[in-house]
């Protein structure tokens, strides 16, 4: 199993950013793909989740209206596009993978499969 993330950097308050998920190893539309975040010195906390199925969403409240998870099936990828970034996004982003429930979510416990971070910065 593998979830790659990429497109991490270094960016300008106010400005964007698109994170990818290429996911392989297992039965991509049999599962909902979360990026969660983890800042420095905090907890990690989930951000968005996409139910690779039926293309149904999930947002954190701080997220709402600035960022926008997608999914391109035949390449079996979610991504994350950031907008609007302020210096508090600042965190290593992480994607993963869990088998459907009834409920789509991004608690940590109903995610299986776990891919390695990719930073991102805002800072001027």
């Amino acid at each position: 199993v593998q979830l790659q993330a990429s497109g991490g950097g270094l960016v300008q308050p106010g400005g964007s950013l698109r994170l990818s998920c290429a996911c392989s190893g297992f039965v991509y539309d049999d599962y909902d793909i979360g990026w969660f975040r983890q800042a420095p010195g905090k907890l990690r906390e989930g951000v968005a989740c996409i139910r690779v199925r039926s293309g149904e969403l999930y947002y954190a409240n701080s997220v709402k209206g600035r960022f926008t998870i997608s999914r391109d099936n035949a390449k079996s990828t979610v991504f994350l596009q950031m907008h609007n970034l302020k210096p508090e996004d600042t965190a290593v982003y992480y994607c993963a993978a869990g088998r459907i429930r009834m409920t789509i979510s991004t608690k940590e416990y109903q995610y299986d499969y776990w891919g390695h971070g990719t930073h991102v910065t805002v800072s001027s």
